[in-house]
């Protein structure tokens, strides 16, 4: 795995051993950074369930402003690590070793650009994550949550928590939706 672009573009990045993490394929990373390109510079990025800290990584590399890593997993937080020294994103990287709702309350900021989650398929963490999300000050109408899932999960649910699907982006095994507070009328 590798950065794709910006100013970390071809530097390698390590990634926790073992079934743990998946981390999202280059191609899948290149088209999803594509599509984003002009939200990303100055933004304030979340990059949850954050395993090696690649999809953040490449987000300070295309010029985010300040990234937010949120990871549990004591072998992945150590890759994380590793890849912003190796980066060199020290300065504007912030590492949470937490659980996602713990780190969630653990972020101040005024506003949150864009939100990156990818937690392990199946689970109810998806559920779990944009609850808490929809009860932060930092998540505004015009904070973009990228989730990452199987080709086949319905993200109706998400409404129950105050957000709208506005886009998704399919693959082969998994797509890209995209999540918005819903406007209020």
């Amino acid at each position: 795995m590798r950065v794709i672009a910006g100013t970390a573009r071809r530097l390698r990045l390590v990634t926790p051993e073992g079934n743990d993490t998946r981390p999202t394929q280059d191609r899948i990373k290149e088209t999803l950074f594509n599509m984003i390109q002009n939200e990303v510079p100055g933004a304030v990025f979340l990059d949850l369930f954050a395993g090696s800290g690649g999809i953040g990584i490449e987000a300070l590399s295309r010029g985010a402003s300040k990234a937010y890593f949120i990871e549990n997993s004591a072998a992945a937080y150590k890759c994380i690590m590793q890849n912003i020294k190796t980066t060199h994103f020290e300065e504007d990287a912030t590492v949470l070793k937490q659980d996602v709702v713990i780190g969630l309350r653990n972020i101040h900021e005024k506003e949150v650009d864009i939100i990156f989650l990818d937690p392990p398929y199946h689970e109810d963490l998806y559920e779990r994550t944009l609850a808490q999300l929809g009860t932060m000050n930092y998540v505004t109408e015009h904070t973009m949550i990228i989730v990452e899932s199987s080709s086949d999960m319905d993200f109706s649910f998400a409404e129950d928590y105050g957000f709208e699907v506005r886009r998704e982006k399919e693959y082969k095994t998994n797509k890209h939706v995209f999540l918005y507070r819903k406007e209020a009328l």
